[in-house]
């Protein structure tokens, strides 16, 4: 019976990894105050998460009012922004200390 317990276990990992592992988390690094790319694809319909890498010195706040989100990132280090399910269409995004520069769009298709 624990044999058959173990078996099943291993079965639905089996079925579960796949999907975690799904190209849906994107990267997106801020580097001299602009982020890089500054134009993100996505799927339309999905949530997705982009890991925001700030190589600055400075911190940085994503924020975009269209996709709902802020999020500080200290420098030197990194943060998670989830965002998502988005219908087809282009979302600004900007980096609210550095408006000028840190700015980009999110284009779900």
């Amino acid at each position: 019976m624990r044999s058959l317990v173990i078996l099943f276990g291993v079965a639905a990992l089996l079925v579960i990894a796949p999907v975690s592992g799904r190209a849906d988390n994107l990267t997106l690094t801020l580097k001299d105050h602009k982020y890089t790319p500054s134009e993100i694809k996505v799927p339309a319909n999905k949530r997705v998460m982009i890991t925001v890498i700030n190589n600055d010195d400075t911190a940085e706040e994503f924020d975009s009012t269209s996709l709902k989100v802020e999020k500080v990132v200290p420098g030197h280090s990194q943060g998670i922004v989830r965002i998502g399910p988005l219908p087809a269409g282009r979302y600004p995004f900007i980096g609210e200390y550095h408006e000028a520069t840190a700015k980009g769009v999110v284009i779900a298709e």
